[in-house]
């Protein structure tokens, strides 16, 4: 799809945008066809709105904000565009909460969607709605299986909101009136850490006295601060909360210190949330596990959600040889992966959610970071914990080179 493309240069350049451009794009977008509106809505989202997203530019957040205004009213027409954008200005600007926290009863924290920026942002909004309002009911309002990573914490409740992210943008934009209903409550209020959900704060959920926004795309502005830190910050600033730290709490506990006849366990995940810009190429994995087969340790490798995630777990196992009878190939959910990386000695994987659960547990991890399509993407979604981490940043070098930083980065580690 060139017209995502095309518009995003032209926010890139700092020049107007194309309003036909952008209509031919949602007309695509919500096409009687299903197959020609499943294809236009992810480059939309993939092509234009994730790009804008991921430099972190507060420029960018500028131009989203006046593109998918737009995008949102030509689909649900009893919003305005203008009064979308006229809200958002008003939003986006913190305000410190002063009202009587025993007379809130319900905090509503939105789902950022994917389940590492739930562990790094939306987990520290949660810890700090249950320290802020003691009595109030705390509810994570998302899918399930970013529930599951909290579902064990007895003072949240889960609020289901079905999102799917391979969803068409009539499907994405469908979940409004039911989110805005459940949010409405009184008595109550919602937390918004710049969430799919709201399409990045520009739905309209509840009342605006009720609603706090943290525009992580532009909040810490030059800094190179991670997202998880510049959350707290917002939140300090915000409610109060000095120290909201980020956190996991999955329904299955494995034992305090595991191991596996008397081996201590490193952890370690193949995943790139389908965004293959993230992987080094072969045979950087198989490299890498044989490496970390050849410790003391058993290995237990998360297979994915299934598919081309697990058709590479079983393709490096199958090239270890001898070794695999060190490596246990997990299958499960990512819930159940995290219970495993939060009790082992050691975490290695590429950027995505195991090695934010690893940060958020303490856990010593080694990141292996590719595919970041800015130098502030790097920064703002680097793991921030209380545990030692490493992260080997990839640019142009040659997976050989990329193996050798690796190594090193966890012979660092493992002592």
């Amino acid at each position: 799809m060139d017209l995502a493309r095309q518009l995003l240069e032209s926010c890139r350049d700092g020049r107007d945008w194309s309003v036909s451009l952008l209509d031919r794009l949602v007309a695509q977008a919500t096409d009687k066809d299903p197959a020609v509106a499943l294809a236009a809505s992810r480059s939309l989202f993939t092509d234009l709105v994730e790009p804008l997203a991921d430099a972190f530019e507060p420029a960018f957040c500028d131009a989203y904000a006046r593109l998918f205004a737009r995008v949102i009213a030509t689909v649900v027409p009893e919003l305005d565009a203008g009064g979308l954008l006229d809200r958002y200005r008003r939003i986006r600007r913190p305000r410190q909460w002063q009202g009587d926290a025993s007379a809130v009863r319900r905090v509503a924290v939105l789902s950022r969607v994917t389940l590492g920026a739930d562990v790094a942002v939306t987990s520290v909004f949660l810890d700090a709605a249950k320290k802020r309002f003691p009595h109030a009911e705390v509810c994570f309002a998302g899918g399930p299986k970013g529930w599951e990573l909290f579902a064990a914490d007895p003072r949240l409740r889960h609020l289901p909101v079905p999102y799917g992210r391979g969803a068409s943008l009539a499907d994405k934009l469908g979940v409004w009136p039911e989110l805005k209903r459940r949010l409405s409550e009184p008595a109550s209020i919602v937390m918004d850490p710049d969430s799919r959900l709201t399409q990045l704060g520009l739905l309209p959920v509840c009342g605006e006295e009720n609603y706090f926004f943290f525009e992580s795309r532009a909040w810490g502005g030059e800094s190179d601060a991670p997202l998880g830190e510049l959350a707290r910050h917002w939140l300090a600033e915000v409610f109060g909360v000095e120290d909201a730290e980020p956190f996991i709490a999955p329904p299955e506990t494995p034992p305090e210190t595991m191991t596996f006849g008397g081996q201590p366990v490193i952890t370690a995940s193949l995943g790139v949330g389908e965004n293959q810009a993230k992987r080094v190429a072969d045979p950087f994995e198989e490299e890498l596990v044989r490496h970390l087969a050849n410790k003391d340790a058993l290995v237990i490798l998360d297979q994915g959600p299934g598919g081309e995630e697990a058709q590479r777990v079983g393709r490096v196992v199958a090239a270890c040889g001898a070794q695999a009878g060190r490596i246990q190939v997990h299958e499960g959910s990512f819930a159940s992966f995290a219970a495993r990386i939060a009790r082992s000695r050691l975490y290695v994987g590429y950027d995505s959610a195991g090695q934010h659960v690893a940060a958020a547990c303490g856990v010593p991890l080694v990141a292996v970071f590719a595919g970041h399509v800015s130098p502030r993407m790097f920064a703002r979604w680097r793991p921030r914990g209380r545990g030692p981490s490493e992260v080997v940043r990839v640019e142009n070098q040659d997976p050989a080179e990329v193996f050798r930083m690796s190594q090193a980065a966890i012979d660092r580690l493992w002592r």
